[in-house]
């Protein structure tokens, strides 16, 4: 959920919005990997809540197994609770805000805390991508390696290279659920771009290769730097 680096290197403020499955989260880390900081998921943050079977996390997963947006109360929470111990640091928040509300909740957060935001990065991939990549990804269910039938796919079908435990799909995967979680999605979170548009604050980045988007994007920041 979070990575720390050392402080030697320029820290930014990234707010990274996309559909599921557009790459938020690996182009995040590899980012990170050049300006250290934190790698904010409020979806890793809710499974981690759905894992341990928090009152929280049971709640959640009822939202989460349906393709549903958790409610925003519940992700504005955590997202306060984890500004409030990394007031200095930098950070990249993938998957939050995801409605217009949370956004406004997001802009009082950061006000109150005296943050600054460098960009908002949209990554704007068409959805018939996004579907085949979700779709083909797959983890074992004993020590959770992940595979994608399509890019990276086991030796044995059906089964872990590195334990040879069974590979299973996620609930939220599922072509069915992956639909109505793009279907959410171009509801509820791509007003988001008109939004952050209108405060002047986003750049749509469209490729679909992750190593180009992130040239694209730190391209951007030295501009903003400037």
């Amino acid at each position: 959920m979070a990575e720390q680096t050392g402080e030697t290197r320029k820290a930014i403020r990234v707010i990274m919005l996309g559909a599921p499955g557009s790459g938020k989260g690996t182009i995040s880390k590899k980012l990170l990997a050049s300006h250290g900081g934190n790698h904010v998921s409020t979806g890793d943050m809710l499974r981690a809540e759905v894992a341990a079977k928090t009152p929280l996390g049971l709640d959640a997963k009822t939202f989460m197994d349906r393709g549903d947006l958790v409610p925003d109360a519940v992700v504005n929470g955590l997202i306060a609770e984890w500004l409030d111990g990394h007031r200095s640091e930098g950070f990249i928040f993938d998957g939050y805000p995801r409605t217009v509300p949370q956004a406004d909740a997001l802009e009082e957060m950061l006000a109150e805390r005296g943050i600054n935001v460098d960009l908002v990065a949209n990554l704007a991939i068409p959805f018939d991508v996004i579907v085949k990549r979700l779709t083909s990804r797959r983890s074992c269910g004993k020590c959770g390696q992940p595979f994608n039938l399509e890019f990276m796919p086991p030796r044995v079908a059906g089964v872990c290279d590195k334990c040879g435990g069974p590979l299973v799909q996620r609930e939220d995967e599922k072509p069915e659920v992956v639909k109505k979680r793009l279907a959410v999605y171009d509801a509820q979170t791509k007003p988001l771009v008109d939004y952050y548009t209108r405060k002047g604050m986003l750049k749509n980045f469209a490729s679909e290769s992750s190593e180009e988007t992130v040239t694209q994007i730190e391209a951007e920041l030295a501009k903003k730097k400037n």
